[in-house]
């Protein structure tokens, strides 16, 4: 841990406490959602989502090239930050994770309504808003979590600064303890 505070390579002790990573998912209006081509390219564009019961919610035009890639492969990744939310800037979270392709009347009936609402306070624009998205051609995504990698550099900087408590600290990961280590020696800086 001391090495860590030498320098900003060892990130993985700095994660979100679990109370804030579901604050900033139930607060964000906006993420990355990634899956891959045919071809295997990562690909990625900027949706509005919705955090529900320990979901990610999406929704999309059936004829997206998102939605044919996630009908053949469901593996994906949403990432989110802080910016643009109370938490302020710093704290990120990328959740891996497989995505299911709804369709039917029971989940858009609940989904439009409260998607609209999260992204829109207003209940007469939310309203509008909801029945706008009632299309025929409307598919929804539902992404259930496989692992969460977050990301504190609040932390960080009170880590480095002395002024962290140091049980606020997570388990270093594999990337920063025996990907590190043979990344220095590869170098000769070990």
């Amino acid at each position: 841990m001391d090495d860590a505070k030498g320098n900003f390579e060892q990130v993985s002790i700095y994660p979100m406490d679990d109370d804030v990573r579901e604050k900033l998912l139930s607060t964000q209006i906006e993420c990355v959602f990634n899956w891959a081509t045919r071809e295997g390219w990562p690909m990625g564009v900027i949706m509005s989502c919705l955090w529900h019961e320990g979901r990610m919610w999406l929704t999309s035009g059936a004829q997206r090239h998102r939605v044919s890639a996630i009908r053949r492969d469901p593996r994906c990744s949403v990432v989110l930050t802080s910016t643009g939310t109370d938490l302020g800037p710093g704290k990120t979270v990328t959740i891996k994770g497989r995505c299911t392709v709804h369709e039917d009347e029971e989940t858009k009936s609940w989904f439009y309504p409260k998607f609209a609402l999260h992204l829109n306070p207003d209940p007469d624009g939310a309203k509008s808003f909801a029945d706008t998205l009632d299309s025929p051609l409307r598919v929804i995504f539902e992404v259930v979590p496989e692992k969460f990698i977050s990301y504190d550099a609040m932390k960080m900087f009170q880590h480095k600064a002395g002024n962290l408590d140091e049980s606020k600290l997570g388990e270093a990961k594999d990337s920063d303890t025996v990907r590190l280590a043979r990344e220095l020696k590869r170098r000769g800086l070990s």
